[in-house]
């Protein structure tokens, strides 16, 4: 566990995991992101909080060009987003997958080896082996045959990752994989997530938990539409930062408030 910022991204000096210039995006005449500036460290677990309707998930999308943006710019270790895509895998929200679709789990997670294998063709042998060991890492080899709408919310953020790891990309974007499970699933996908960090990894985590971030998480994007603050968590999460993100007075010992503040 990471102590709010203690702890040095592997990919420190190096060029930003994940970096967007000036993004802004809108959804008719609403801004959803303005003028966003942020990077996100190699080898750091990095979050994006926020309040609700902070454009956090929009984030992730936009710069996956997902979404399309009004103006800026998303570089991915580097190089234009769209010429690195690559380079990432996008943990999409629960909400978004259609979970009674007749599909096995190795089958979800034989879709992070099709950019490699092709739509059309079979699986290979080597591609076979790659999701055997994705399924292997986070535990969910016993339940490959099953139909993932029959998997518990934990079980289906495990796929999920599975399929992330699967693409053998560096950069993992995961929007609220931790939404609807318990406290103890939580905690080991937690684990999961910065023993992948240790590894190599960059992920970038849209998340809500104030107490969670600060404990396990290295870096962080305040967002409210504007970027209002980003670097080590320590220094990103603030009195003055959460205030001007959320409103209201939150104090040096208000952590009750703090926490009822990201509830939302």
């Amino acid at each position: 566990m990471s102590d709010g910022g203690g702890r040095t991204p592997a990919g420190a000096g190096r060029a930003p995991a994940l970096e967007v210039r000036r993004l802004t995006v809108s959804y008719g005449a609403r801004p959803v992101l303005w003028d966003v500036d942020a990077r996100f460290p190699v080898g750091a677990l990095s979050a994006v909080v926020g309040p609700n309707g902070a454009g956090k998930s929009t984030l992730l999308r936009a710069a996956l060009g997902l979404v399309a943006a009004d103006a800026g710019q998303s570089l991915i270790e580097g190089r234009p987003a769209r010429a690195a895509l690559d380079r990432v895998a996008y943990v999409p929200q629960r909400d978004a997958v259609d979970w009674d679709f007749p599909i096995s789990v190795r089958e979800v997670v034989e879709m992070g080896r099709y950019r490699a294998a092709g739509w059309l063709r079979r699986v290979p042998r080597a591609d076979r082996e790659i999701v055997d060991a994705s399924l292997e890492r986070v535990g969910m080899a016993p339940f490959a045959r099953r139909q993932i709408g029959a998997l518990s919310g934990g079980q289906r953020q495990r796929v999920f990752i599975a399929r992330a790891l699967a693409q053998q990309a560096p950069v993992m974007l995961l929007d609220e994989p931790f939404a609807g499970v318990d406290a103890r699933t939580e905690a080991n996908l937690l684990e999961l997530l910065r023993a992948l960090c240790g590894e190599g990894h960059s992920i970038v985590v849209v998340h809500h938990d104030l107490a969670t971030v600060r404990a396990a998480f290295d870096w962080a994007l305040l967002l409210n539409v504007r970027a209002i603050a980003c670097g080590p968590v320590a220094e990103a999460l603030t009195t003055d930062t959460l205030r001007r993100a959320y409103g209201g007075v939150v104090g040096a010992s208000d952590a009750p408030l703090e926490e009822s503040l990201w509830a939302g």
